[in-house]
């Protein structure tokens, strides 16, 4: 039998090394199924996903009993990154800048860098979400939609206490605007600059008065 760290013997000194089997296969599972269905969209094969994994679609079904429970582990998988982007930007200065996190130009481009990481993510993940739509409004779950409430109100927190973005405007006036972005320009192809430039009409009218001197 094997046996823990102490030497003692036990179900412990076992199940432990399953528990971290386990939660290295399905931290596999998720990232293969984020690159599956990123290329062939929510109807990608589950078990191509197994197989991208290394794993078997026996420990596939295991963890992700459905194709419904697996959509919403990668779903929520890219709010967690989108979210932790939020969190390094509203502690630090613009993307490979060293300067002051604190001051105002940093405060200013990290919303414009957060608004565009959230457009992307909402135009990339239009198809997972209408999925699992399907199931009913709720199917994600209130939590998901507060994470990412929360991400946006730190870094438009941020911009406004350093006067660079309109006291009035909220988190949720924020994620509105770039999901109405997402969703108008998914209906609209042909003109791959638009979604960018209705961003920056976005980001003009949250800057309120700064917005005309942007350029």
């Amino acid at each position: 039998m094997a046996k823990n760290d102490g030497g003692g013997d036990g179900p412990g000194a076992v199940a432990s090394p399953r528990r971290a089997d386990a939660r290295h296969n399905r931290e596999l599972l998720v990232a293969a199924a984020r690159e599956t269905f990123a290329a062939a969209g929510p109807d990608a094969s589950l078990n191509e996903i197994a197989r991208r994994a290394g794993v078997g679609p026996g420990t596939l079904y295991r963890h992700f009993p459905t194709r419904h429970a697996l959509l919403t582990a990668v779903l929520r998988s890219r709010i967690e990154s989108l979210c932790a982007h939020a969190e390094r930007l509203s502690t630090s200065g613009d993307a490979g800048d060293a300067r002051d996190p604190d001051d105002a130009g940093g405060a200013d481009g990290a919303l414009a860098e957060w608004m565009a990481a959230f457009l992307a993510h909402a135009r990339a993940n239009q198809g997972l979400g209408s999925a699992l739509m399907l199931d009913g409004p709720d199917a994600l779950g209130i939590d998901c939609h507060r994470m990412i409430q929360d991400a946006a109100a730190g870094v438009l927190e941020r911009a406004q206490r350093w006067g660079t973005a309109r006291p009035d405007v909220t988190a949720d006036d924020l994620l509105r605007l770039v999901t109405g972005i997402a969703l108008s320009t998914a209906r609209s192809p042909g003109d791959d600059a638009q979604p960018d430039r209705l961003l920056a009409l976005a980001l003009d009218a949250v800057h309120g008065e700064r917005g005309g001197a942007r350029g």
